[in-house]
């Protein structure tokens, strides 16, 4: 998830009060005036004291230690894999999902995908119809005790799932979501644990 405040802002042409918003690449501000900075916008973003300031003179105030963090956020975004959880070493499967980049990707973080299904730390799935939400029962005894089951499905018009279908799917067999992200710009991803006694 991104970052999102209210917040009073200063323009070199005067001040306004509204919402920035970080999510991706996009920094937001949605006040009397709405706002956009991307890319090259972005660069020599800096927190001063307690406001962020961007290159073009725009300042956000959010206090010293919020400024801080949103710099280091959007200076430093974190990787598809960092914000799944993906970390050197654990046991990673993935079932059906296609995408080109990520075999790579995992095996660039050291968690390289396992034949073997059994005690996985993670488990990406593709489900896209009632049919492959009805096989995650099966999943479940695959995942090690802190292990978690990721569901990626397409989004937007695309979507032949919805988010809520694949929750309650998921909770039928006794897991609970706990995060989304947005696994590429066509798929979504749910991620699921076992319930905690």
């Amino acid at each position: 998830m991104g970052k999102d405040a209210a917040t009073r802002a200063i323009f070199p042409d005067g001040p306004d009060e509204g919402r920035l918003q970080f999510e991706g690449d996009k920094l937001l501000f949605r006040g009397a005036r709405r706002a956009v900075w991307t890319g090259e916008a972005l660069k020599g973003l800096r927190a001063e004291g307690e406001d962020l300031v961007l290159a073009d003179g725009a300042r956000f105030a959010l206090g010293a230690k919020a400024a801080a963090s949103w710099a280091q956020a959007i200076l430093n975004p974190k990787s598809r894999l960092d914000k799944l959880g993906v970390k050197p070493g654990m046991r990673v499967a993935v079932l059906g999902v296609e995408d080109a980049d990520l075999a790579q990707e995992l095996a660039d973080k050291g968690a390289a995908p396992v034949n073997a299904l059994s005690d996985l730390d993670l488990l990406f799935y593709a489900a896209d119809s009632a049919a492959e939400l009805a096989r995650i029962g099966e999943l479940v005894p695959v995942l090690a005790e802190r292990g978690a089951l990721w569901v990626v499905s397409r989004k937007g018009k695309a979507a032949t799932v919805k988010d809520v279908e694949v929750m309650a799917a998921a909770k039928s067999f006794g897991l609970v979501d706990n995060k989304v992200v947005g696994f590429s710009p066509t798929l979504t991803a749910l991620r699921f644990t076992l319930r905690r006694n």
